[in-house]
């Protein structure tokens, strides 16, 4: 092989490497966006509420003017729920832990809407979680209209500013896609069958 061509050879493995290397780097952003996708989406999968939860063995301080300051509020407990949220579920429902237990759950896949949505695969995983505890709603009785008026009326519990309100809906005009539900997972956290009342 003359030195010409060894040249011309060099100089293309080293093109096809530079391109290699260019498509690498490129595709490091969408990779690390992957991870964090999967990680997020097996977070929202794996926030379950607790029967403490649900008995008040976690209750929250009431975080008086910080409810509202800013879009996520006030989670002293860490549970996933807007302590000014869940203290309300409380003084409404102080006598019925499968009530609470079922408004918990959907004041968690709400808040999840709120704080931990960045695309359209943690989206769907929101959406699904919400359709559980929407179906949880349900299970407590008086048909899919009673269920329905139980969702509309505590979305504006939880929705209560028009920050908190533009972010949801934000956040599903931005990433909305069709999605199916889950399969296998019973729709409540907490078996109501387990609760006394």
């Amino acid at each position: 092989m003359n030195l010409r061509v060894k040249k011309i050879l060099l100089w293309a493995a080293a093109v096809v490497f530079a391109v290699y290397a260019v498509i690498v780097i490129i595709r490091i952003p969408h990779a690390i966006e992957q991870k964090k996708t999967a990680e997020v989406v097996a977070k929202i999968h794996a926030s379950k509420l607790t029967l403490d939860d649900v008995v008040g063995k976690n209750f929250p301080p009431d975080p008086g003017a910080d409810a509202d300051k800013t879009i996520e509020g006030v989670d002293a407990n860490n549970n996933g729920i807007r302590d000014d949220v869940e203290l309300a579920i409380f003084k409404k429902y102080p006598n019925s832990a499968k009530t609470r237990a079922a408004y918990l759950q959907y004041a968690m896949a709400l808040q999840i809407g709120l704080t931990q949505i960045f695309n359209s695969e943690t989206l769907v995983a929101m959406a699904q979680e919400r359709t559980r505890a929407g179906n949880c709603l349900y299970e407590l009785g008086g048909g899919i209209r009673v269920a329905i008026e139980r969702e509309d009326s505590f979305k504006k519990l939880i929705l209560n500013t028009d920050a908190r309100k533009n972010k949801l809906e934000e956040v599903y005009e931005r990433y909305m896609v069709s999605h199916g539900d889950l399969k296998g997972k019973l729709d409540c956290d907490i078996d109501p069958a387990t609760l006394p009342n």
